[in-house]
């Protein structure tokens, strides 16, 4: 079969794979359609990787099943959940799944085909399409869903969401859905453009001047109720500490190393909460099918959708930030 393989220095291939055989609670996925994440830019940059892929975003139609897996999946719709619990404890029977302290992330979803735990695909219903159903069960939805569950008190109004890359579109997109004024700061037109057409009331452009300055001025000098980091950047990080109003909350979406932060400054004194939010636990999908079924527009974060043939240019055109998700399109 064929795989994308990351050979680093901003090069991918397609490359000729082993076939991928499912282990005891294991599926076998023929892919349909696989999404690329901003996580993997770091290695499609680097040093690449010696075998396999980054991808964990992707939607097919189980092949076949391995031991202790029902049968019947076989032929049906899924899409995948990349980070699968043990599947036997109180986190998983819960459905927390990301909090299992025994999880484990599945990758190479780039490929033909590729294996998902059997308890963590979810069945997609015919007329759901591939390219909302893989963003629906991946990074694209999953991490701005589950962010707003951190911020679902009726008391948040204005949310400014710094970074408009994949990630911070899609949280654009969910909080503007839930009727909040969403405020989307960026250095790339292109990226605010877009914010705009996914229900932003305002954009920020970060090249322009001081953006702590901007937001408050934009919220009658108090600051947004929540400020989203979106963009991996510590200096990101210290402007949604700066601009949140007092009493309010920074999110962390985007990944980053230590950042140097102050108990008494950046919180004890202003009274300001700061939380985590990683991926989505498994049992939150029926609630972001449901907010597809109420009509929001998941499709439209996915500017760009290429053949696999085509990988190489799929991720020159993400890499250089003039597209929201890009999907790979394996049918043919």
């Amino acid at each position: 079969m064929k795989s994308l393989k990351m050979l680093g220095g901003s090069r991918v291939e397609l490359t000729d794979a082993a076939e991928p055989v499912p282990g005891a609670g294991e599926v076998l996925i023929a892919t349909a359609m696989s999404a690329l994440c901003g996580s993997e830019l770091r290695g499609y940059r680097g040093d690449g990787q010696a075998s396999g892929n980054s991808g964990h975003e992707a939607a097919g139609v189980v092949a076949a099943v391995g031991e202790g897996v029902d049968a019947a999946l076989v032929g049906r719709r899924v899409g995948v959940c990349a980070v699968a619990g043990c599947g036997h404890c109180e986190q998983c029977a819960a459905g927390r799944t990301t909090w299992c302290t025994a999880f484990r992330v599945y990758t190479n979803m780039h490929a033909e085909r590729f294996l998902a735990a059997a308890s963590a695909v979810h069945l997609l219903p015919d007329d759901v399409p591939w390219g909302a159903g893989v963003l629906l069960t991946g990074d694209g939805l999953g991490v701005p869903y589950h962010t707003s569950t951190k911020i679902a008190s009726p008391e948040v109004r204005t949310v400014a969401i710094l970074g408009a890359g994949p990630i911070g579109l899609g949280g654009v997109l969910v909080q503007a859905h839930l009727g909040r004024r969403v405020i989307a700061v960026d250095l790339s037109a292109w990226r605010l453009d877009a914010a705009r057409r996914l229900g932003a009331a305002e954009t920020v452009d970060a090249s322009a001047g001081d953006v702590v300055a901007a937001l408050r001025e934009l919220t009658e000098g108090c600051g947004p109720d929540v400020c989203i980091e979106a963009a991996g950047r510590p200096e990101t990080a210290l402007s949604c500490f700066a601009a949140v109003r007092t009493g309010g909350t920074v999110v962390f979406n985007g990944e980053q190393g230590p950042l140097s932060l102050s108990p008494s400054d950046h919180f004890i004194r202003r009274d300001i909460t700061a939380v985590g939010s990683w991926f989505y636990h498994y049992g939150e999908y029926p609630a972001m099918l449901a907010l597809y079924r109420d009509g929001l527009r998941v499709g439209d974060l996915a500017t760009h959708t290429l053949p696999a043939a085509a990988a190489d240019e799929a991720w020159s055109l993400f890499a250089a930030g003039q597209a929201g998700k890009v999907l790979l399109d394996w049918s043919a």
